[in-house]
């Protein structure tokens, strides 16, 4: 089969691993992006952004031999998740309902970066650091410019460059954008109760709180909070200074979860993000995106990233499966790559909006509803075994 050349501009965690998993299946890939070296943080200082990796993106990471090069005692394992409705439904999933050990594991997003980094600096995979500037459509693949004036050909670009993604603009991709109206904020915490390896979520009925397992700290136990509510509440809370902005959040979190882990302390400054729900048409002639660049979804579930690293799951077998005869950013090889993502990407963006919009609601039958539906689902093992299973993104 011919090597054919890719251009993956995107330098985060999902341009990383493509370029990684590419690379490995022996195409002639080069990075585009700027290299930001994640710093290596002192055992009591974490970053502040985490992510829940399902076992299908933690074995996308072992392949690409970054997970065995990540510092085990910065990632914890989720043995357990408890969900709580705004009544009196709730859900319990345990790894053990579906026979495995881990349900998923909590690590920071420096910590995968600085791993996928090493990777592909011991590949020696090509990085150019330069920004993307625009964008030809050639016959067959693709000539793109850059900030530096650097003119590239390539028989496929990969689009890994976030949800503002300039290559999604270039080369004209479908692209629908709808905001929530709410905000994530996000932060470590000090709790005076161990999580004991569960992820906890309350939903509030206008917002959604979780709270995620974290390795503790010469502190005591740690946990990372992922609150998501409507943005002039976010931006309030965010604006406030250190001391007024941990008594508020202290009460919050407490009168939320019924001191399910005791009282809480913030740890450094909350950040705070807009929430929306975004989707695309993933290709265009020569160009494929992945990542946040190829959609958003709501961070209720936790799968934004499981999502982008699903993307990228897909685009390495389909090109790996293609015709000897077929480029790599051929038409009908990349519509097959669009058609690979049309059901996992649509099926957790209907339940993560219909989710955020069912519990969105103070109509008492739709109350009960959500609420009932909660219990009934944690009375049938089967289903519970089903949710493991789609979670896990296998």
């Amino acid at each position: 089969m011919k090597k054919e050349s890719i251009i993956v501009c995107g330098t985060g965690i999902a341009g990383l691993a493509c370029a990684l998993g590419l690379a490995r299946d022996g195409h002639s890939v080069s990075l585009l992006g700027p290299r930001h070296e994640p710093t290596r943080q002192d055992p009591d200082t974490y970053h502040p952004r985490v992510y829940a990796l399902s076992p299908a993106s933690q074995a996308l990471l072992e392949r690409l031999g970054a997970w065995r090069l990540m510092d085990a005692r910065r990632i914890t394992p989720v043995e357990a998740m408890e969900v709580y409705g705004d009544g009196d439904g709730a859900l319990d999933l345990s790894a053990w309902q579906d026979a495995r050990d881990t349900l998923a594991w909590i690590a920071e997003s420096g910590e995968i970066e600085h791993a996928l980094q090493q990777v592909v600096h011991a590949m020696g995979v090509p990085w150019f650091e330069d920004a993307f500037e625009g964008l030809e459509a050639l016959p067959a693949g693709v000539r793109l410019r850059t900030r530096a004036g650097r003119v590239m050909q390539a028989d496929l670009l990969v689009g890994a460059d976030g949800a503002r993604s300039p290559v999604r603009a270039a080369a004209g991709i479908h692209h629908r954008y709808t905001p929530y109206g709410d905000m994530g904020v996000v932060a470590h915490l000090d709790a005076e109760i161990p999580h004991q390896g569960k992820a906890l979520q309350w939903f509030t009925g206008d917002s959604v709180l979780a709270l995620l397992p974290m390795p503790d700290t010469s502190d005591g136990a740690q946990v990372s909070m992922v609150w998501s509510l409507p943005e002039g509440r976010a931006r309030e809370f965010l604006a406030l200074d250190p001391q007024a902005g941990q008594s508020f959040l202290a009460g919050q979190v407490l009168a939320i979860t019924g001191a399910r882990l005791g009282r809480v302390r913030l740890r450094g400054r909350p950040l705070g993000f807009s929430l929306s729900l975004e989707r695309t048409g993933m290709v265009a002639p020569g160009v494929a995106l992945v990542g946040d660049a190829a959609h958003r979804v709501h961070p209720l579930a936790g799968q934004g990233l499981n999502l982008g690293l699903g993307d990228v799951r897909a685009l390495i077998e389909v090109l790996r499966a293609r015709e000897a005869f077929r480029s790599v950013g051929e038409a009908r090889v990349l519509a097959r790559y669009r058609r690979a993502r049309a059901e996992p990407v649509l099926a957790m963006g209907l339940v993560t909006d219909g989710l955020h919009r069912l519990f969105g609601t103070e109509c008492a039958p739709v109350v009960w509803v959500r609420n009932e539906g909660m219990r009934l689902v944690d009375r049938v093992p089967f289903i519970k075994r089903q949710l493991i299973r789609a979670a896990a993104g296998r």
